[in-house]
């Protein structure tokens, strides 16, 4: 039964894979584990940015990205100010 549905970045999905096999491929494909994305998503939530939800945190965990650029480029959608992308940005730094 599903209780909850939220969306995951791959390094927070880990904690879920049981599976020694999909474990490993996922953490292929991951820059962080999932210590570092717990408080980096927090970190993000409280920016408290209307354009950017759960979905968004997630991508933004995912490629971690370095520049403005980057960030349009994971989140076409969005549409986030100069000044948003700043704030996502240094929350990113701060994290690393």
């Amino acid at each position: 039964m599903i209780k909850n549905m939220a969306p995951l970045s791959m390094a927070e999905s880990l904690r879920y894979i049981k599976d020694q096999e999909a474990k490993a491929f996922v953490k292929k494909f991951t820059k962080m584990d999932e210590k570092e994305a717990e408080p980096l998503r927090k970190k993000l939530e409280g920016l408290n940015l209307i354009k950017l939800n759960e979905k968004h945190i997630s991508k933004i965990i995912d490629f971690v990205p370095e520049e403005k650029e980057e960030i349009q480029k994971i989140l076409p959608d969005s549409n986030l100010d100069d000044e948003e992308k700043d704030a996502i940005l240094t929350a990113i730094k701060e994290k690393q």
